[in-house]
């Protein structure tokens, strides 16, 4: 939204990835530096910059990767609310 003014549904639309870096939230806690997954829908021009940038890439399918809703109030007051298509599991509801 704010980089590419693309509106939630759009972006929660757009390739998905997420970082190993960092120490995991659930047992063992396992960090990897420098690995990534990332959807192949991103385009093998980024996975390749990112390679040659000394990340390790895990390239996965398209709509693989995480599970992600999101919801906003408009300054009118209105809500707006978008899910994720991956894996079937989320819906898109405000009040």
């Amino acid at each position: 939204m704010v980089h590419h003014g693309l509106d939630l549904q759009e972006g929660i639309d757009a390739p998905l990835f997420h970082s190993m870096h960092f120490q995991g939230s659930f047992y063992p806690r396992n960090a990897n530096p420098g690995k990534m997954m990332i959807e192949e829908t991103i385009g093998e021009e980024v996975i390749s910059e990112l390679r040659a940038l000394g990340h390790e890439v895990i390239v996965a399918a398209p709509n693989t990767v995480g599970r992600l809703t999101a919801a906003m109030r408009h300054p009118d007051g209105q809500m707006q609310a978008a899910a994720t298509p991956r894996l079937m599991q989320a819906y898109a509801i405000g009040r």
